[in-house]
């Protein structure tokens, strides 16, 4: 009987880290690279919110898929992949989610690619 090779998880970049194909694939959708540029900073892209801080507490889901001018839906399978990747984190504040880059995540992430090849 013939064996096949296995195929193995996607290499991570650390132990701490997602795989490099998760955070690539994270990266490799415009929206979800808007999402990222918009959450640099909040205050100029959103606007003040009820609930939560857009700096402190993270913008809420619902301004980001307003402003991506897409469906609940859509814009919360963004989000889950990006936070996912590590490159967002998410915030319950009573029935809202709200999001935050994760600068020291990123800035690792970054480090972590600059030394992997």
């Amino acid at each position: 009987m013939p064996r096949y090779a296995e195929r193995s998880a996607p290499r991570p970049l650390s132990t701490t880290f997602p795989s490099a194909a998760v955070v690539l694939k994270a990266l490799a959708n415009d929206r979800r690279l808007e999402i990222l540029n918009w959450l640099k900073d909040p205050r100029a892209h959103f606007p003040p919110q009820v609930d939560g801080d857009l700096v402190r507490d993270g913008v809420c889901s619902v301004f980001i898929a307003q402003k991506l001018g897409v469906s609940a839906p859509t814009a919360s399978e963004h989000l889950r992949i990006l936070t996912h990747a590590g490159l967002l984190r998410a915030k319950r504040i009573k029935q809202w989610t709200f999001y935050q880059r994760d600068e020291k995540r990123i800035a690792d992430i970054k480090r972590e690619f600059r030394t992997a090849w």
